[in-house]
């Protein structure tokens, strides 16, 4: 088992923090408050109950917003991935999982916030190959800004990426808060 600097108590304290601007979505994470109540260990890729994830929201000043095409899954998503031993925090994740699948280093991006600007949380289909069960991820979403281009996609992962307008940000209340923070 990797020993990851993520704790449960960071985990906590930014649901905490994202249920205070956002109290109406306590219905929808409390399968995460649950599962920390229990002990479960939401770093590790083996709690298939739901394990952390986080996520990359990149935008340029167009408002434009980065998608990239994900090979297991054969989807476009926004960039983002499981936590890894070297993660401090799930905002230092979602920044080093944005450089890693784009090759945009994290000195070309700005922070809009230290907080998620969404928590999604979502299934993600058996995989046979991997031994893996359906199992639920909790992805915590960062906004990002930059004027970089995409460098070098991580082509185990990834295999294309385009930017497209914010009204092809499939999950609505993504997409207003992408809105209202231009």
């Amino acid at each position: 088992m990797i020993d990851l600097a993520i704790t449960a108590d960071h985990i906590r304290t930014t649901i905490n923090a994202y249920l205070d601007e956002h109290p109406e979505e306590k219905h929808v994470l409390a399968l995460v408050l649950d599962l920390l109540d229990t002990g479960a260990d939401l770093t590790s890729r083996k709690e298939f109950r739901g394990h952390a994830t986080a996520g990359a929201v990149l935008a340029r000043p167009d408002g434009r917003i980065l998608h990239i095409h994900h090979l297991a899954l054969d989807k476009w998503l926004l960039p983002g991935g499981h936590l890894e031993g070297q993660d401090e925090t799930l905002l230092g994740a979602a920044l080093r999982e944005l450089a890693e699948e784009t090759g945009i280093p994290g000195e070309a991006v700005t922070v809009t916030s230290d907080q998620p600007v969404h928590v999604d949380v979502h299934l993600i289909p058996a995989n046979d190959v991997k031994g893996e069960p359906s199992h639920q991820h909790i992805d915590f979403r960062f906004l990002f800004r930059t004027r970089a281009e995409v460098h070098q996609l991580q082509t185990e992962e990834v295999t294309d990426a385009v930017w497209r307008g914010v009204g092809t940000v499939t999950n609505e209340q993504l997409r207003r808060r992408i809105t209202a923070a231009s």
